[in-house]
């Protein structure tokens, strides 16, 4: 179905948290998201983000890098260390986290990063299939040429990324293409609500799925053509062959079995 790319041969994922960032695109610091809509509609006061907001932040950016694994336990004094603070705004960090599903907390063990739910994982996946192809659709009629070669060169630098392993940046290259398009919808809340479910999907999972590598690039540029095209149509559709295959292959990876598409209705 998609159009012939460049190979990758080792990680991949369709979107992730921002890391470092070639030189033929524009850079975003390591350990900084990508300033959208989405990230600005998010913010919790007009002064940008707190404490709590950055930390929990950067604890996101680990656990999808791979940084802090699946199950690890999480210091609460090391935290505070690392980020120069005091304990309280660190335990309200752990806090939304945990409301989020990204932190689980036991009693007299404390807190650990959950562990990839497969039920959890395909309603996140349900709500992207909703929303995303919608955003991506509305977005093709306000691209400018200048928009459609910045997302070219972010597609070739995903590529690059891939075949040199190197995760940050392939996860900021992915993200940028991603949210180029999201900030472009035509609705600034849509676009965070999104940037929301982002942060709750197992990037980490996903990036070790290494035979996905040919086909996200693939998928990429089939949604880069019809974006060039202006064809909306076309855009919203190549955004939801990509979420399907994605979720498809995480699906076989937690469960050890291929899952049906539970977009379909017929599938449960």
């Amino acid at each position: 179905m998609p159009p012939q790319s460049r190979r990758t041969k080792t990680a991949t994922t369709d979107g992730v948290v921002p890391g470092r960032v070639a030189r033929s695109v524009p850079k975003t610091p390591a350990r900084t998201p990508a300033k959208t809509p989405a990230k600005t509609a998010a913010k919790s006061t007009a002064k940008g983000p707190t404490k709590r907001d950055r930390i929990a932040t950067e604890l996101r950016r680990m656990i999808s890098e791979g940084e802090l694994p699946r199950g690890s336990r999480i210091q609460q004094d090391v935290l505070a260390a690392m980020f120069d603070t005091s304990i309280t705004p660190v335990r309200e960090a752990l806090r939304l986290l945990e409301a989020e599903g990204v932190l689980v907390g036991e009693p007299h063990k404390g807190v650990r990063v959950a562990d990839a739910d497969y039920e959890q994982v395909k309603t996140v996946y349900l709500l992207r299939m909703l929303v995303e192809p919608y955003a991506m659709q509305r977005a093709a009629r306000r691209l400018s040429p200048l928009d459609i070669d910045l997302a070219e060169r972010l597609v070739t630098d995903m590529e690059q990324a891939a075949e040199e392993g190197d995760r940050a940046r392939l996860n900021a290259s992915n993200y940028q293409f991603h949210f180029l398009f999201y900030a472009k919808c035509g609705n600034d809340g849509l676009a965070a609500e999104i940037d929301q479910l982002w942060q709750k999907f197992p990037w980490d999972v996903l990036q070790v799925l290494h035979d996905r590598a040919d086909e996200t690039s693939n998928e990429h540029r089939s949604m880069l053509a019809a974006a060039r095209l202006g064809d909306g149509d076309a855009l919203a559709k190549a955004t939801q062959w990509h979420l399907s295959r994605s979720f498809l292959a995480l699906g076989k990876h937690l469960t050890g079995r291929p899952v049906a598409d539970p977009f379909d209705v017929d599938n449960d």
